[in-house]
């Protein structure tokens, strides 16, 4: 969440940013925060002045009953007593101005920043690189005209190529589980493992620590990193022990830092994951759902660099370079979108989406967003380093990415590298699944 120093430092910028990515009733979510921070500090001081009192009172107790002054000392103790009341109602309109503050910082969103374009939508979006042309300035999703000729004749969608090779049974998944849970079969579960086994070994090439955490997580995390409680309703809740399924490894891997206060020697931090992710996607229907466009649960690699402030942008083109570099040795059609304000997510401060080409299906599938969180996640986690020489600790940056998602990667592999004789398998993947092509 943002920090009070930031919103009562730079009101005005703060404003202004919430207003870029479309937050509605910003100027009122911000004076009611700094009239609620007033309440608390008018409460603290107060609370601060009676307490110096009451103690000054209290020392002239013991000289006033030494010198026989009996009803003067049991005057100052009603007073003391009457000051403790007092007291009592300062601390209980401390706690609640704390607790409704924290409320309200929860719902605001994080500020962009001031190189995030605006917009409103996907369509306002900016298409800064891709591998089809140069890319103009200005450039967006809603007049970007450049499609891939693969020259492939009547290309077949992946669903009915994973029918045809028996790689993926969706009807299988629909008996066990449901709509969105897939089987995969034989080279299609080979070409799974394939995947993730090249994504994780080009993270460790890249410096990236690999970590096996939980795939399910109690509230504390889901609030550190932001999906609580801006996204409840799109995670999977185990009721009974009040856990939650992760949409993503930024959950688990992220609140390995909550409450630890780093080195800064130690930055920045790099860690990769492998898990399982699962997401309700409530109110999704239509094309954009079928086969492998949208999943109940995937498989995804995600990559996580906890750094300080002077360096999180590096940290960031970093990670876009190697995410851009996956899609590069998968010989993939791509473009990279920097998103506008009305598109970036709620905790984000940038981000940029990396989107392949569909073939058969004629459209780009977004396969990773990596983003910088500036110090939003790290004030919520509480996540903070301390500066060599420093007496007290700073705040961290936290950065995430897809590296990759599984499911889109899949199926634009399929749809784009058909042929008569079966799917070819891109170069440096077939060490992986020891064979060139899927027959």
């Amino acid at each position: 969440m943002l920090t009070l120093q930031l919103i009562k430092e730079q009101r005005d910028r703060v404003i202004s940013g919430l207003n870029k990515k479309h937050f509605n009733g910003a100027e009122e979510a911000i004076n009611q925060v700094l009239d609620i921070d007033k309440q608390r500090r008018e409460s603290q001081q107060q609370l601060d002045a009676n307490l110096s009192e009451a103690k000054k009172m209290a020392a002239q107790i013991g000289g006033l009953m030494k010198d026989g002054k009996k009803d003067e000392a049991n005057a100052i103790k009603e007073k003391v007593s009457e000051m403790k009341e007092t007291n009592k109602q300062l601390e209980e309109q401390m706690k609640k101005a704390e607790e409704d503050l924290t409320a309200l910082l929860c719902t605001i969103p994080n500020i962009p920043y001031d190189e995030v374009p605006e917009g409103s939508c996907a369509e306002d979006n900016h298409v800064v690189k891709s591998n089809l042309r140069e890319c103009r300035e200005g450039d967006t999703v809603g007049n970007w005209d450049v499609n891939p000729n693969l020259n492939i004749e009547n290309p077949l969608p992946h669903w009915e190529l994973a029918k045809k090779y028996n790689l993926i049974d969706f009807d299988l998944g629909v008996k066990i589980t449901g709509a969105g849970f897939p089987v995969y079969i034989g080279k299609g579960a080979r070409l799974q493992r394939a995947l993730i086994n090249f994504f994780l070994d080009e993270a460790r090439k890249a410096g990236y620590t690999e970590i096996m955490p939980p795939t399910v997580v109690n509230a504390a995390s889901g609030y550190g990193t932001g999906q609580l409680p801006d996204k409840e309703g799109q995670m999977y809740h185990c009721e009974v022990d009040d856990f939650y399924l992760i949409p993503t490894a930024e959950v688990p891997v992220t609140n390995i830092y909550r409450d630890v206060i780093l080195d800064e020697k130690d930055l920045p931090i790099k860690n990769c994951a492998y898990t399982e992710c699962f997401r309700r996607e409530a109110g999704s229907y239509g094309k954009d759902v079928r086969g492998l466009n949208r999943l109940h649960e995937f498989s995804k690699i995600e990559i996580v660099r906890i750094d300080k402030p002077e360096h999180s942008k590096e940290s960031h083109k970093e990670m876009l370079e190697h995410v851009e570099g996956l899609l590069k040795k998968l010989e993939l059609p791509y473009r990279i979108l920097l998103l506008c304000g009305g598109d970036q997510s709620f905790t984000s401060s940038i981000c940029y989406d990396f989107e392949v080409y569909s073939e058969a299906q004629k459209r780009w599938l977004e396969v990773s967003s990596v983003s910088n969180f500036d110090t939003y996640q790290a004030n919520r986690l509480k996540c903070r380093y301390r500066p060599e020489g420093a007496k007290k600790p700073e705040l961290c940056h936290t950065l995430n990415g897809s590296a990759l998602a599984l499911p889109r990667i899949v199926a634009a592999l399929l749809e784009n590298n058909q042929t008569p004789e079966g799917i070819r398998i891109p170069k440096a993947l077939i060490p992986y699944m020891g064979c060139d092509i899927i027959d």
